[in-house]
């Protein structure tokens, strides 16, 4: 089985970005622990601060891959390009967010993305890329 996750916009923050929100580990040491946790899946990784970087990944990935878990970040609350990327592919899409995105400002409160998604997931820190991986076997 063949996973990417991709992340959007200030997540390569992780570690240092506001950590009483997003803790304090990094994505890549998160990132191991993963594929450590999942041996037999086959993880890769793309971050980009880049919209239009995310929606080439998605399209790269979204016929090849048997899932993809995406965290856009901010893009999710803004882009309708990565909602229609996300659409064309064949791929199954799981949106996932560190935070619960409803406890914070109301603009969060918005996707453009889950209603293209296979499921959503948040607010369960980094383990809710865990979960979405569990939601894939």
């Amino acid at each position: 089985m063949k996973i990417c996750i991709i992340n959007g916009p200030n997540l390569n923050l992780l570690g240092k970005r506001e950590p009483e929100v997003y803790g304090s580990q990094t994505f890549e040491d998160y990132f191991e622990t993963l594929k450590q946790k999942f041996p037999n899946v086959e993880l890769s990784y793309y971050q980009s601060n880049i919209e239009g970087e995310l929606i080439g990944k998605i399209q790269e990935v979204g016929f090849s891959f048997d899932g993809i878990i995406l965290n856009a970040g901010a893009y999710t609350h803004t882009s309708i390009g990565l909602g229609d990327a996300m659409k064309a592919v064949t791929t199954p899409v799981i949106e996932v967010h560190i935070s619960n995105t409803y406890a914070r400002e109301s603009f969060r409160h918005q996707s453009y993305l889950s209603g293209n998604a296979k499921g959503v997931i948040l607010g369960f820190g980094l383990k809710s890329y865990e979960l979405a991986i569990q939601s894939f076997l």
